[in-house]
């Protein structure tokens, strides 16, 4: 599995009906288990975005049909970054010579 932090904002239509949003997360979380991933942890966060999300998906496609999925309710808008764990990132840098 591979790792991805998703930064989500909020759009217009989406904090009209804030109060809402909890249930959107569980749909969300129901959503990325059906298509092989999960939700590892998540945050109501302050600053360039809204909420965090650190998610699990079996690899990058399904990521982006998550992505597209949720774009497409119109209530958030996300960047999702793939993540890389240290061990990787070792691996990676190591590998430059």
């Amino acid at each position: 599995m591979s790792t991805y932090i998703v930064l989500v904002n909020w759009t217009d239509q989406g904090m009209k009906a804030v109060s809402d949003s909890p249930k959107r997360l569980d749909a969300a979380r129901k959503l990325l288990a059906d298509m092989g991933g999960t939700f590892r942890e998540f945050y109501l966060t302050m600053g360039d975005a809204d909420m965090v999300a650190v998610c699990e998906a079996p690899d990058d496609a399904v990521m982006a049909r998550f992505g597209l999925k949720l774009a497409m309710g119109g209530n958030v808008r996300t960047r999702t970054l793939k993540a890389f764990p240290e061990a990787a990132y070792r691996e990676i840098i190591n590998s430059l010579g």
